[in-house]
């Protein structure tokens, strides 16, 4: 933004273990290209390795947790767009740049529910698509760690949560403690039901499959769901984003010009340390 060169941007996560140049190629094609039309790419892949199936907290919080929210609060046109992703806590998404100026991005594990919220909110469907970016994808994998709410993926559940209540409560969906505990009892039944289709597709493909694992995991989302609906009716009036990058420019009108700055002595600086080398 600062240089006015980029027109699409792209970001992936940075511990990722089978990384290549064409899934960066693959993820930013669908904005970049100039006949395409999109603003929002989110990119997509098989969570397969070790011989086993990842990617725990989508398959089993996410998937059922948003289509037990649409058994509970009722079918909605934002429900069934999160519900049309593939792979919907992917780290790797590209946009144009136009759409960063009103990003309001989440400073916790929400961030990439909070994101395609964002584009949801200010884009035509027309204009968000997914793409396949790569044929295996491995990275940095977190404990469950079923002691601790504010580590591994127990942290992110919770805050998977609450950002998902914030967006429902936006939209203007009321939400109660009543209504946490029928998502909590929802949610089990369904995730439940969806360990048998994962088991017959780790079968089918030749995967382990560990049964107490995936429903040890479920019982520690089905209560993290229901703490974080505490959490939320608690904090109601929290303020969990980054200012929008428009907010940022007004309160200091030459920050652009300063990161530019940044930049330039961070090269230079780069520069000298290799020459001494």
């Amino acid at each position: 933004m600062a240089t006015g060169r980029a027109e699409a941007i792209a970001l992936h996560d940075c511990d990722i273990l089978t990384y290549e140049r064409s899934l960066l190629a693959r993820l930013i094609y669908p904005v970049a290209h100039p006949i395409f039309g999109y603003e929002f790419c989110k990119g997509y892949y098989p969570r397969v390795s070790d011989n086993k199936i990842n990617g725990r907290v989508c398959r089993l919080l996410v998937t059922p947790m948003i289509r037990a929210l649409k058994r509970i609060v009722g079918e909605s046109p934002y429900l069934n767009y999160l519900d049309s992703y593939r792979y919907i806590l992917a780290g790797e998404f590209a946009f144009r740049k136009r759409l960063l100026g009103d990003l309001r991005i989440p400073t916790d594990w929400g961030l990439e529910i909070g994101v395609v919220s964002e584009v949801y909110r200010n884009n035509s469907n027309k204009q968000i698509c997914q793409v396949d970016i790569a044929d295996n994808y491995d990275h940095k994998h977190q404990d469950l760690s079923l002691d601790d709410q504010n580590a591994g993926l127990s942290r992110m559940s919770m805050d998977i949560a609450r950002s998902l209540y914030r967006k429902l409560a936006i939209q203007g969906t009321v939400l109660s403690q009543e209504t946490f505990r029928t998502l909590k009892a929802t949610y089990y039944r369904m995730a439940l039901d969806l360990i048998e289709t994962y088991r017959n597709d780790a079968i089918m493909n030749g995967l382990s499959f560990d049964i107490h694992q995936e429903e040890e995991a479920i019982e520690l989302f089905a209560q993290n769901i229901l703490e974080a609906g505490d959490q939320f009716l608690e904090r109601s009036s929290e303020a969990p984003f980054i200012p929008t990058w428009n907010r940022v420019f007004s309160a200091m009108p030459d920050i652009f010009d300063e990161l530019v700055k940044a930049v330039e002595a961070d090269h230079q600086e780069f520069s000298t340390t290799q020459d001494v080398a």
